[in-house]
């Protein structure tokens, strides 16, 4: 992989994970039922959360 597959990957990478913490948040919102399953919710959207902000400091590095 070149330089620039690399940044498109972790880039990609980024909008998906950007993408699942939406959807658990949102997911997490309409659960009225269920409190266990909204907290379970927001922890995989702080697990996305984490993960974004790693990526984020990987592009970063491609653009110092």
């Amino acid at each position: 992989m070149n330089h620039n597959d690399i940044q498109q990957t972790l880039q990609d990478a980024l909008n998906n994970e950007e993408e699942m913490m939406r959807t658990y948040l949102i997911a997490a919102e309409r659960v009225h039922e269920s409190e266990e399953l909204k907290l379970r919710l927001r922890e995989f959207a702080e697990g996305n959360a984490k993960r974004s902000r790693q990526l984020m400091d990987e592009l970063k590095r491609f653009t110092d």
